[in-house]
């Protein structure tokens, strides 16, 4: 299910989190109630890291990840680097990422088998982002905007995009994602998905803005209404010991 929630008064929750199907980052020096909500959705299935990248909070803009890795900005101290890898599950690979466009949130979208990336990213950058994510890269823009991370959210389940995303820009993002796409807001109108909204397969947290139209729309196009976290773990641990045999 959706769960609205708010980062010292900001509703843009998704530049203070990250959230993938095998681990959960979060900023520190946030308020309990904060942590209480993703804790309370979260920490029976996956584990919830409270860390910041080069000493800022704005982790969700500075990272991108999925079940399989990590990647931070070269911005990030070894300190943070080991106290993050210690945290994450064994299977999960964290990369740092020497690229020019560091805000690593803002210029990626990505779920478990894709990823969208800005159209000027260093090709070493790509190459490191299909090795570490283990995910087909191709670089887009969404509703003519290069910081494709800002303006989607993408599970394995389907995708929201920005607002003015046209139907035909819909249906080739669709094709090339394998995944149903929807065009919305977050946030009473705003057209900042990725700053507003984190999602996983089972689970989504949307800034306290949001309102009830907007989180149905989130419930339906990423299939929240029928999946439980333990469903989705039972299934990744299915494909993964078929994987193995």
């Amino acid at each position: 299910m959706a769960v609205r929630a708010q980062f010292e008064n900001s509703n843009d929750i998704g530049v203070f989190s990250k959230l993938t199907n095998s681990y959960g980052l979060v900023a520190i020096g946030g308020s309990e109630n904060f942590y209480s909500v993703f804790e309370s959705e979260l920490s029976d299935v996956i584990p919830l890291i409270h860390t910041s990248i080069g000493g800022n909070r704005i982790i969700g803009r500075l990272t991108a990840g999925n079940r399989h890795g990590l990647l931070v900005p070269s911005s990030t101290t070894d300190q943070e680097l080991q106290h993050i890898r210690n945290a994450l599950p064994d299977a999960v690979h964290i990369q740092r990422i020497e690229e020019r466009l560091s805000a690593l949130g803002n210029v990626i979208a990505c779920n478990d088998y894709a990823a969208l990336i800005h159209p000027d990213v260093d090709r070493e950058t790509e190459e490191i982002i299909a090795d570490t994510l283990k995910v087909e890269v191709f670089r887009e823009t969404i509703a003519g905007n290069v910081l494709v991370g800002s303006y989607c959210a993408l599970s394995n389940q389907g995708g929201l995009v920005h607002p003015k995303t046209t139907v035909q820009d819909q249906d080739e993002l669709s094709s090339l994602l394998q995944i149903p796409l929807v065009a919305g807001t977050v946030n009473r109108g705003s057209d900042h998905i990725g700053g507003g909204l984190v999602v996983n397969d089972w689970t989504a947290f949307a800034g306290l803005d949001t309102t009830s139209t907007e989180l149905s729309v989130i419930e339906s196009i990423f299939k929240l209404q029928e999946r439980n976290p333990t469903f989705v773990v039972n299934e990744f641990r299915d494909s993964l010991i078929d994987s193995m045999t």
